[in-house]
């Protein structure tokens, strides 16, 4: 396996660790409950999507 001929620089590690950090997901609100559940999936808790029930949910 070949070596590095330099150094790697503080700066181009922390650019390279910086672009790989979590990001938290993005939820949206649904206007029927104001329930949080992830975009253009069906809500896990009312079973609707786009206002129209699309699954049962047992309660």
């Amino acid at each position: 396996m070949g070596q590095p001929k330099r150094k790697q620089s503080k700066r181009r590690s922390a650019l390279r660790r910086g672009a790989n950090q979590y990001k938290a997901p993005l939820l949206s609100k649904d206007p029927a409950d104001g329930t949080a559940c992830l975009p253009h999936r069906v809500n896990p808790a009312t079973g609707m999507y786009r206002g129209r029930k699309v699954i049962d949910v047992e309660i």
